[in-house]
């Protein structure tokens, strides 16, 4: 009797421990259901504009929602030793090989934006591939520094750690060239680099190199935003909204050099902020919003925080970002817990990415950052960004059931 008391608690703790974070799971899909809701609401300009349907944007958003939920669901069920590593690499190199081929794609094949090359278009709707490239960069990331970094010492000398590292600056260099100026993405070049950054801190390298980094950072952008005349435009249209607030802490003297003068402020922006004012505590109603009648174009996409703000108001703001924090805090957890190497930097990885793409809308749309056209994790329109954000969670749900622990 006792042998089979003890069989029993073991055949019931391997099946806990096989099972995907609930959690996690139930959070993004409530997220993802919350978009369909707010592409409906927030996209009634735009219908209009173009003489869409009245549901054109809801049934497309619902159909890839339902596709992105299922899709999450069943890569959780899957094995994690017999995916990951298939699934990263796949996304890693075929949309390496997009990004390479897309500039010299003929024009029925893709959808320009900003003067570049962004989007494949396929039967029904466009691809972005950058979105799926993040998630193969993540994993190359996490794969390559457990094979060449975590069993180096931490104390190398400055030249030993740059030739370790070089390999690395050398696949970003060419990210940056495809992203940054082929596409002229500069945004999604400023996320993978915080990520990079981050999880290189995670692999156990030294405290100079960072330094080192940083600084060859911000050189790298500040070039990028040199070379393109947009980028000042919006630079200085970011600083005419910001610079007395800054002026007002810094010496008299800086006034005539920093300050820009006869440069109107973000028009976006400026809507932005008056469509989280005019929410107030409890917001105006779903579908009552009143920017986004052609004030605040763009406001089921890269402003949708700002939609919400005005329809829902600060406490339903409050709770949906909470949600989102919920899948990053859990993400995290497993991340912190599972003993696989490569699987606790991807992890981390792909809960860094979804918390800086979401501090990089909320401070753009805000005025604290000059906007960057991320999509909002979970909750901007678009079919790439919620099928890609889909593979994301369903492979750290695959992930969570390798860790060891009764309580997840």
């Amino acid at each position: 009797m006792q042998n089979k008391k003890n069989t029993t608690k073991i055949n019931n703790d391997i099946k806990e421990e096989q099972s995907p974070d609930y959690l996690l799971f139930i959070f993004a899909s409530s997220l993802i259901i919350i978009s369909i809701l707010f592409s409906y609401s927030l996209s009634v300009y735009t219908v209009l504009n173009f003489e869409y349907n009245q549901f054109h944007f809801f049934f497309r958003q619902c159909l890839v929602g339902s596709i992105s939920i299922a899709l999450m669901w069943w890569i959780s069920t899957l094995k994690p030793d017999k995916t990951i590593k298939y699934v990263g690499f796949t996304l890693f190199f075929v949309f390496m090989g997009v990004m390479i081929i897309m500039p010299f794609l003929p024009s029925f094949l893709v959808t320009a934006s900003g003067g570049a090359n962004r989007w494949i278009r396929l039967p029904g709707f466009s691809l972005s591939p950058i979105e799926f490239f993040k998630i193969g960069f993540i994993y190359f990331l996490a794969w390559s520094f457990h094979r060449r970094i975590l069993d180096k010492p931490k104390k190398m000398s400055l030249k030993d750690e740059t030739i370790l590292l070089l390999p690395y600056f050398g696949v970003f260099g060419l990210v940056v060239f495809l992203v940054a100026f082929l596409q002229k993405d500069l945004g999604q070049i400023v996320l993978l680099g915080v990520v990079l950054f981050i999880m290189m801190i995670f692999a156990n390298r030294s405290f100079k190199i960072f330094l080192i980094l940083g600084a060859i950072g911000a050189l790298l952008i500040t070039i990028l935003i040199v070379v393109a005349p947009h980028r000042i435009n919006r630079i200085q249209s970011w600083w005419s909204s910001v610079q007395d607030g800054i002026l007002f802490f810094l010496p008299s003297w800086a006034d005539q050099y920093l300050r820009v003068k006869d440069f109107p402020e973000p028009y976006q922006v400026g809507h932005s902020l008056n469509a989280i004012a005019n929410g107030g505590l409890s917001g105006t109603g779903v579908g009552e919003g009143f920017l986004k009648l052609g004030f605040l174009s763009e406001v089921h996409t890269d402003f949708v925080l700002a939609g919400i703000a005005e329809e829902a108001g600060f406490f339903g703001l409050f709770l949906i970002v909470s949600l989102l924090m919920l899948v990053v805090w859990r993400i995290f957890k497993i991340s912190a817990r599972v003993t696989d190497p490569i699987y606790h930097l991807f992890s981390l990885g792909i809960g860094l990415m979804i918390a800086i793409a979401f501090l990089i809308n909320s401070f753009g749309i805000s005025g604290i950052f000059p906007i960057k056209g991320i999509a909002v994790p979970f909750l901007s329109y678009g079919g790439s960004a919620l099928l890609a954000i889909s593979v994301c969670i369903g492979l750290v749900l695959s992930i969570s059931k390798e860790v060891k622990n009764d309580k997840k």
